[in-house]
């Protein structure tokens, strides 16, 4: 529902989208609490399950007509833990606690640019009111954030390998991956794609290798998508550019009239 009513009465799949927000919530907590017990690879699961409810919860609130300005702010600040705390927290117990300073002054860096990336959305967001949801993202989503930070991970579980990157590199990456995600620069989303009827076929197959792939090569899949999506980003970087400067421009000749 749009609106709050007071005394109003919900029925349990109303409750749904809250429910897996809460999940999630869960899910990011319990992530940071395998982390600290030095189970990393289920912690890493945890927050890749995070992500795909936050996917979800946002999308099934606006098809049963349940959302709500509550649940919003309950995703946003989950958003926070799951996408902000938690990868952060788990890569400093994982690699950087021998560093101590510099590894906690990247974590720092990465939770306060993440917590900086939601507000600005939050406020972007209410001051569309209500609108479409736009074709780009200004600046890499938390989530996505999440999900590349962690990239060292993968790459040390999916060739059974200690850490290596240097500590001062991974650092650097950590916090290099906060700033992307407070950056000025327009990132598609692919919440806006449509898919013509004749490749539907082909996107179901496609979809369903990279099931696959990621279910029985799961880190191994992870290091590769990861790495696609930030050459797709860069890839993508001047049209993105271009087709956010014309949709600003068709909106205040809108505006005009």
């Amino acid at each position: 529902m749009s609106t709050e009513q007071n005394g109003q009465k919900l029925t349990l799949v109303q409750l749904l989208p809250n429910m897996l927000t809460v999940t999630a919530i869960c899910a990011g907590l319990t992530a940071i609490r395998f982390g600290l017990q030095g189970n990393y690879e289920l912690a890493v699961q945890l927050i890749l399950l995070a992500a795909i409810l936050d996917g979800l919860d946002g999308r099934l609130a606006r098809a049963l007509g349940s959302d709500s300005k509550m649940g919003a702010e309950l995703d946003s600040l989950a958003d926070f833990l799951n996408f902000g705390v938690a990868p952060g927290m788990l890569l400093y117990v994982w690699a950087l606690e021998d560093t101590r300073q510099l590894g906690w002054l990247a974590v720092l860096v990465y939770a306060v640019c993440a917590v900086t990336r939601l507000a600005r959305f939050n406020v972007a967001r209410k001051a569309e009111n209500g609108s479409a949801e736009n074709a780009y993202f200004i600046g890499i989503p938390s989530p996505a954030g999440a999900i590349l930070v962690m990239l060292p991970m993968y790459a040390s579980f999916a060739f059974e390998t200690p850490q290596i990157i240097p500590d001062v590199l991974l650092s650097i990456y950590i916090a290099g991956i906060g700033f992307l995600m407070i950056g000025r620069f327009p990132v598609w989303s692919f919440k806006t794609t449509r898919i013509s009827q004749r490749r539907v076929k082909v996107f179901l197959v496609g979809f369903a290798a990279i099931g696959a792939a990621v279910a029985i090569y799961t880190w191994v899949a992870l290091v590769v998508l990861s790495l696609i999506y930030i050459s797709a980003v860069v890839w993508m970087l001047p049209s993105s550019r271009r087709a956010l400067a014309q949709t600003k421009s068709d909106d205040a000749a809108r505006d005009d009239t």
